[in-house]
C-alpha cells in the first residue's frame, strides 16, 4: 500500500518556526506539564521527586517506510515505542519531547499526520508533547525522549527476578513480525484476514496500564518486549543471575498469526519467540500473586543462566541492531 501525500506547501516553505507553531496547535498539554512549548524548555511536575527517562531514534528506511506507512502511523508507533518503555518500568507517563530531522520537500500535510499521530497516542494515557527541536536532513529522523512518574513505587527493573518466580507477559506477541514479514513477501494489502498484522507493523498497541498494574501487584522484575521474547527475557536472565524457562506450549498463535504463517511458509512461534516492535510487556512475579486477564503465564525463574525454551524444537536468536 503506497500512501502519497500532496501539498502546495513545504515545510521549508513555513520555516523552523512556522513548523513548529504549526505542530504545536495540534498538540494539547495534560497537567503533568505546567509548562509546554514556546519557552527554551518545558516544565514538568514530578509529584513523586523522581523521573523516568527514556529514549530512541526512529530512522526513515531502518525503522518505517513511507510506503508502507503513513505519517500518522510513524508518529504512533515512534510514541508507543518509548511510552513502553516507561510502563514497563512500573511508571505512568507522563510526556515525549521530540526532535525531527526532516527534508525539506516534505509536504506539510504529512507534518500535520505526524503530529496527530504522536498526539493520538499520547491523549488516551494523559502524556503530552511537550517540547522538541527540528533540524532540516536529508531524510526523516525522529528522536523521542518519553518520560514518566512512579507514583510513590519502586521501580521495576531487570534485575529483580529469582527462582521460583513466574514469567507472565502482557500484550500480544509476534504480529509485528508477522506484519513486517507480509510486507517484506509482497503479500500486504492481499487479503482483510492479513489487515490487522499490517497495522501491528505500522503501529503497536503497547499495554501501557499493566506496567503500573504489574508493578502495584508486586512485580520483581519487568521489560518492554521490542526486540523478541527470546532476547528480552534474556537480559533479565542476565540482569538477575537467573535461568529464565519458557514454554513454548504456553503461546498459542491466533488465527491471523496461523494463517500468515500458513502463506509464507513460516513458523508462527519463531514470531511469537523472537519478533520485536510489538511492545507486549514481560514481568516476573512472585508465584503466589494472583495475575489478571491481561497476563498470561508463560515460563519460570529457576537456577542457573541463559533462556531456555521447552515444548518447541527450534531454536532462535532474537534482534540485534548492529548484527540483524
Amino acid at each position: 500500500m503506497e500512501h502519497t501525500w500532496r501539498c502546495a506547501i513545504t515545510v521549508a516553505d513555513l520555516g523552523e518556526f512556522g513548523i513548529i507553531a504549526r505542530i504545536i496547535g495540534r498538540l494539547p498539554q495534560f497537567p503533568a506539564v505546567l509548562l509546554g512549548p514556546g519557552d527554551d524548555a518545558a516544565v514538568l511536575r514530578a509529584p513523586d521527586g523522581r523521573i523516568v527517562v527514556t529514549t530512541d531514534l526512529l530512522l526513515e528506511g531502518r525503522h518505517f517506510r513511507r510506503d508502507w506507512s503513513s505519517p500518522y502511523d510513524v508518529g504512533r508507533k515512534a510514541a508507543a515505542q518509548n511510552l513502553a518503555d516507561v510502563a514497563a518500568m512500573g511508571a505512568a507517563p507522563t510526556a515525549l519531547v521530540v526532535g525531527l530531522g526532516l527534508p525539506g520537500d516534505l509536504p506539510t500535510d504529512w507534518l500535520d499526520g505526524l503530529t496527530d499521530g504522536f498526539r493520538d497516542e499520547c491523549a488516551p494515557i494523559g502524556a503530552s508533547v511537550a517540547g522538541g527541536d527540528i533540524v532540516r536532513s536529508e531524510r526523516i529522523v525522529l528522536g523521542v525522549t518519553a518520560l514518566g512518574d512512579l507514583g510513590g513505587r519502586a521501580p521495576v527493573t531487570r534485575s529483580g527476578a529469582r527462582p521460583g518466580q513466574v514469567l507472565a507477559v502482557a500484550g500480544r506477541l509476534g504480529r509485528a513480525a508477522a506484519g513486517l514479514a507480509l510486507f517484506l513477501a509482497g503479500r500486504a494489502g492481499t487479503s482483510a484476514r492479513f489487515a490487522e498484522l499490517e497495522d501491528a507493523h505500522r503501529r503497536p498497541s503497547p499495554p501501557y496500564a499493566c506496567g503500573p498494574a504489574a508493578a502495584a501487584l508486586g512485580a520483581t522484575a519487568m521489560l518492554d518486549v521490542s526486540d523478541g521474547l527470546l532476547q528480552d527475557v534474556g537480559h533479565i536472565a542476565e540482569a538477575s543471575g537467573v535461568r529464565v524457562e519458557i514454554d513454548a506450549r504456553t503461546l498459542s498463535p491466533d488465527e491471523p498469526l496461523a494463517a500468515a504463517a500458513a502463506e509464507l511458509g513460516e513458523d508462527p512461534l519463531r514470531w511469537m519467540l523472537t519478533g520485536g516492535e510489538d511492545h507486549a510487556l514481560a514481568a516476573v512475579f512472585p508465584p503466589e500473586v494472583r495475575l489478571p486477564a491481561e497476563w498470561q503465564v508463560v515460563g519460570r525463574i529457576t537456577e542457573g543462566e541463559g533462556v531456555q525454551v521447552s515444548g518447541h524444537e527450534e531454536a532462535y536468536g532474537g534482534w540485534d541492531h548492529f548484527r540483524s
